[in-house]
């Protein structure tokens, strides 16, 4: 398979002739992303794996119903969302677990000296305000900030309106800047 196609050319490729090559591609393309995804959410390999394994399942078999509507990495980023989502609220889990909080904790005796103390203070700060957002708050501001996405897209994987998500982010940076007591995000 002709590994200059993109993503949609692949697609159609596919839906007329040779399905093992064109899922191989896109898995190939996307699979580090998808566990990364999954590893941000759930904070656990192995879940991870097994989600990006089911993700993908999921997405091959579903493929007939890409309607490039959007672009195929933000339906797959999209399904992969909704999929740990749906795996981490059937399993009424958190994303954070006592094993973390005790690494962190225990990350705060090994800080070099070379380390400004007032960043690590700030980060561990953003880490606490954090975990105590809601998982809706807290994953738009991980869409904006760690994942880079711009508000379009945020709006198109959450099936929202730009406004929504422009209020739903100043609203979650809002509550950050309260937990921490200081100025953390760049408006």
């Amino acid at each position: 398979m002709n590994l200059k196609l993109n993503d949609e050319e692949v697609i159609r490729q596919y839906l007329t002739s040779s399905p093992n090559d064109c899922f191989e591609t896109l898995y190939n393309r996307y699979v580090n992303k998808v566990y990364n995804r999954c590893y941000s959410l759930t904070k656990d390999s192995e879940k991870a794996q097994d989600f990006t394994h089911d993700i993908f399942i999921k997405m091959f078999s579903h493929l007939d119903r890409f309607e490039e509507r959007s672009t195929f990495s933000t339906w797959l980023y999209s399904i992969s969302y909704n999929y740990c989502m749906d795996q981490l609220r059937l399993g009424n889990r958190l994303t954070m677990t006592a094993l973390e909080v005790e690494d962190e904790e225990s990350d705060t005796h090994a800080i070099s000296t070379d380390e400004p103390v007032d960043l690590e203070y700030s980060m561990q700060q953003l880490s606490r305000a954090m975990k105590s957002l809601s998982e809706e708050e807290a994953m738009i501001l991980r869409l904006k900030y760690q994942d880079d996405m711009d508000i379009r897209q945020i709006a198109n994987l959450l099936q929202l309106k730009d406004s929504a998500v422009k209020m739903r982010l100043k609203r979650s940076r809002d509550k950050v800047r309260q937990l921490c007591g200081a100025t953390i995000f760049a408006d």
